[in-house]
């Protein structure tokens, strides 16, 4: 019996566990982990409380008497629950959270003994010891302070663990002379653009807002797998992808998985991991099979971006601990599985206001709805000038393996708005503005189900900026990866079109406005006409971004590049975005990113690629030469052995030897002998390309990883994937396909 065989019967397929008659409602622990606005009203003075808040809203920072009140009640507050350490939890550049704990002991001076303290400049501000967190040459190696600050926009929150707790304050990471060596403070940063940029416009219009900020949903796909393939399989362990491995006869071709029943093993791993993500507040309601066998997805409601995007890093933390509870292994990896859809991170984005508008809601009458008509046009023109920011944005590893494969977009960067908005744009582009087409109702036939509105916005689920009603969905973002960046890059640019477009609409209003009108007052008629004109001008400028069809078909890609829109494969090319001139402008005038901070990062995720792929070519090398070549010699032994006996026999006269039997087997022989051969000879090419590679300079590297590594890695593969299909099931060393993704 194979060790494969093995496993198969260890699997506890029922997985059970010990059963909960009555669940308590959410409503009774929801956030019970969060020391959240409520709690803290409850624990701090009035004023301090008050003083926090304006703070919060972009006021004075709380002065030390007030932090000191916070932290004591921070601190009880945690106490209370059982926690003993604190830290500082942040976005580094590489990875996703980061955290050192300190516990809250302190010695008593008076008696000697040991006191729990923690104070307000501790909660403020810390110092980590950041000489391991790449800078990108933001700092020397040997410099090695850096300092977290509590970021006040997110609630502390308690983690546990079988044998304790801690409390995590959320922070941001700047150098010493303040440079962001984090995710969240230029999301951050870009908040406070999109704000500045929306409050202008909307003041356009005679709307009284004070703040404006973005909102994200994020869809998290996974795929989870037994644990005991994932420790037999040295690539998924260490490069989070499969290196090898042939198709399953049978893998998403019938479609079957999708939205189906949940195996009772999976849904016991969702519903633990709801209920601690709902401790933590965070608002999980959502949960469903993917279209791949063993994938899945969570999907949150909409909060505010910086608080979406803390709570989605916590998700997929607690996503693979509490897998292991279960015996799983969660893969959050874009493409784990070749041949199989790949994982996404889908975030929908959009603007409200401090009122709790949704800016980007259409309304009944769109065609009348000038607000959203400008905010949406903003965005459409945003995605034509910095179309490679977004791009760029999902640039990894493992993402330039999903894009443009089994129902991820194309690298294409385009947008859909769906029939409704496209002939409202084209209206506003001719100057003939009629009512729009009215949503209609859809009768199904039979008076005991309802009818409903059709949506004439639906997604087009092959496009990779989709407007999916009061809310865009960017689809190419990878599942591994941090929304911080992405969510950063959308609000700069859109910020910036709003500025571009909201300035021009001041310039058309003076010319437009009545000589007799009120000063001060909106004269809407020429408020109407200067918008109108200034939208249709920036629709025409930005219509090469817009496409309605399938993004997948050979034809776009061609038309792509007609239209002047970039396709660009390589991750390595497409982070060079972050370093033009457009880009470094761009941000510095919004100040979201400085031009030493764009450099940095494009330094740190190139460098993070580069390796990504060096280790992979390591681990392909190794998995073969000790795991593969060895089973395939034994076989290889023991064809040779039946062809020699064949060989014998066939001059045997007493035998009756069907024809054709002996060359079958030296058929059989050769092929095999072949394979072996070409995986050798590819391994000895391998290993002289990663030599060569050594003495390249950074780009050159990761350029030539792309270009003369990966490429051939996957010559290699294909070989060895013609063994894995032709030599016995028994000698087979690896978890196959069909193991992993359907024995569960």
């Amino acid at each position: 019996m194979s060790t494969r065989s093995e496993i198969t019967q260890m699997i506890d397929f029922s997985a059970s566990r010990e059963k909960i008659e009555t669940p308590p409602p959410v409503s009774t622990y929801y956030g019970v982990n969060t020391f959240s606005e409520q709690t803290m009203r409850k624990m701090v003075s009035s004023g301090t409380f008050e003083a926090f808040k304006r703070w919060q809203e972009g006021g004075t920072v709380i002065n030390a008497a007030q932090a000191d009140e916070i932290a004591a009640a921070m601190k009880d507050w945690a106490a209370e629950r059982g926690a003993t350490t604190y830290s500082h939890w942040f976005q580094p550049m590489t990875g996703l959270t980061a955290e050192k704990h300190d516990g809250f002991i302190s010695i008593d001076k008076e008696t000697g003994g040991v006191i729990e303290t923690f104070t307000g400049s501790k909660l403020i501000l810390g110092e980590p010891d950041a000489s391991s967190f790449p800078s990108g040459g933001i700092r020397a190696t040997f410099e090695a302070r850096g300092y977290t600050a509590w970021d006040p926009s997110s609630p502390a929150f308690i983690t546990e663990v079988a044998l304790g707790k801690a409390l995590c304050i959320p922070s941001i990471f700047v150098s010493y002379t303040g440079d962001a060596l984090d995710k969240k403070l230029p999301l951050l940063r870009s908040d406070a653009a999109i704000n500045r940029a929306a409050v202008e416009l909307l003041r356009l219009f005679g709307q009284d807002v004070k703040q404006v900020y973005s909102t994200c949903g994020i869809e998290q796909e996974f795929f989870l797998i037994d644990k005991r393939w994932y420790n037999k399989r040295p690539d998924l362990m260490l490069a989070g992808c499969t290196l090898v491995g042939a198709p399953s006869p049978k893998d998403q071709q019938l479609e079957d998985q999708y939205f189906g029943s949940i195996k009772e093993r999976v849904l016991n791993y969702m519903h633990d991991v709801c209920t601690e993500a709902f401790k933590l507040g965070i608002p999980v309601t959502t949960r469903h099979n993917e279209v791949a066998p063993n994938q899945y997805e969570f999907a949150p409601i909409f909060e505010r971006s910086n608080l979406a995007a803390d709570n989605n890093l916590l998700l997929m933390d607690m996503m693979k601990k509490i897998a292991l509870r279960h015996d799983l292994v969660c893969l959050l990896h874009e493409k784990p599985f070749v041949g199989v859809n790949g994982s996404g991170k889908h975030v929908n984005w959009s603007l409200a206001d401090d009122k709790g508008n949704n800016l980007l809601n259409p309304g009944d009458t769109p065609e009348e709805n000038l607000i959203f008509l400008t905010i949406l046009v903003s965005v459409v023109h945003a995605m034509h000038r910095h179309g490679d920011l977004l791009r760029a944005a999902a640039a990894s590893l493992g993402n330039e393996r999903r894009l443009g494969a089994n129902e991820a977009p194309p690298a294409i960067m385009s947008v859909f708005l769906g029939e409704q908005l496209s002939e409202i744009i084209g209206m506003i582009e001719s100057g003939k503005i009629e009512k729009g087409k009215k949503q209609d109702f859809v009768d199904l036939g039979v008076n005991l189900l309802p009818k409903f509105m059709r949506d004439t916005t639906d997604r087009n689920r092959t496009s990779p900026f989709a407007f999916t009603g009061s809310k865009f969905e960017f689809r190419a973002l990878g599942s591994s990866m941090n929304v911080s960046t992405t969510v950063t890059i959308i609000n700069t640019m859109v910020a910036d079109s709003m500025a571009v477009i909201g300035d021009k609409i001041k310039k058309e209003l003076k010319k437009t406005s009545s000589a007799g009108a009120d000063k001060g007052k909106i004269d809407n008629k020429a408020l109407t006409v200067s918008v109108l004109k200034i939208l249709a001008a920036a629709i025409k400028e930005s219509k090469p971004i817009l496409f309605e069809g399938n993004n997948y078909c050979d034809d776009w890609a061609k038309e792509a590049e007609k239209r002047g829109l970039s396709n660009t494969h390589s991750s390595s090319e497409a982070l060079k975005a972050f370093i033009v001139p457009k880009a470094i402008e761009l941000f510095e005038r919004h100040k979201v990113y400085s031009k030493v901070e764009l450099i940095s990062r494009y330094n740190i995720w190139l460098s993070k690629y580069e390796k990504s792929l060096n280790i992979e070519a390591k681990t392909l090398a190794e998995m073969i030469g000790a795991q593969v070549l060895p089973s395939a010699y034994n076989y290889q032994s023991d064809i040779a052995s039946g062809l020699v006996v064949l060989r014998d026999l066939s001059d045997d006269m007493t035998i009756d030897m069907v024809e054709g039997a002996l060359e079958d087997r030296k058929d059989v022989f050769q092929k095999l002998t072949a394979d072996i051969f070409y995986i050798r000879r590819n391994l000895k090419e391998l290993d002289a390309r990663m030599q060569k590679a050594q003495d390249m300079a950074l780009e050159e590297k990761a350029s030539y990883f792309f270009t003369a590594i990966k490429p051939h890695m996957d010559h290699i593969r294909r070989h060895v994937d013609a063994l894995e299909v032709t030599m016995p099931d028994e000698l087979w060393p690896l978890p196959k396909y069909r193991e992993m993704l359907f024995i569960l």
